[in-house]
Formats: C-alpha cells, structure tokens, sequence
C-alpha cells in the first residue's frame, strides 16, 4: 500500500485489515483514536511498539515520558513538526511492516 492509498483509507471507518499492528496503531491516531492507538502500540513487544509509543506521548504532550519511549526504541526524540512525525512513521511501517 502505497502512502497516498493508506491516506485514502482515513475516509473508512475501519483500517484495512491487511496492515499490521504498527500501521493500524497509526491508522487509529490518523482518525483521532489517540487512546486505540496507544492500547495497540502498548501490545507491539518490539522497538516498533516504543517508537509509536514515543509519538503518542510526545503528541500528548508527555514530554518525559515520550523521552522514555524514545530511549527504548533506541532513537533520538523527535523535535520537528508532529504531523511530520507522523508522516515519516506512516511511510516506515507500510514499508517494512
């Protein structure tokens, strides 16, 4: 799925179910499920899960706990636009799942 189709799918009221976990956890905060997304990136074990964690908390305005959330992924915090976050996010996971 390319970017612009998965922005196509906003328009839905569910996610395509053939993204994964990561994608739909983004998918949900691209709706404005902020807490969906958060309950799903909470049941993503890996890095990824912390990644879209540290997005989440950092949009919410959790600053300390999104730094956590970024350590655990291993990433420097994001200090850009959050829509660019977003976006960048969006992109990653539809190519590496």
């Amino acid at each position: 799925m390319t970017y612009e189709q998965f922005l196509a799918t906003l328009a839905q009221p569910d996610p395509p179910p053939d993204l994964s976990a990561a994608a739909t956890a983004l998918w949900l905060d691209g709706k404005g499920n902020w807490s969906g997304a958060h309950d799903m990136a909470s049941d993503i074990p890996s890095s990824d899960g912390a990644r879209i964690h540290a997005y989440l908390h950092r949009k919410e305005g959790d600053l300390g706990n999104a730094r956590y959330w970024y350590r655990q992924a291993r990433l420097a915090p994001a200090t850009g636009p959050l829509e660019e976050e977003w976006q960048s996010l969006v992109r990653h996971f539809l190519e590496h799942g």
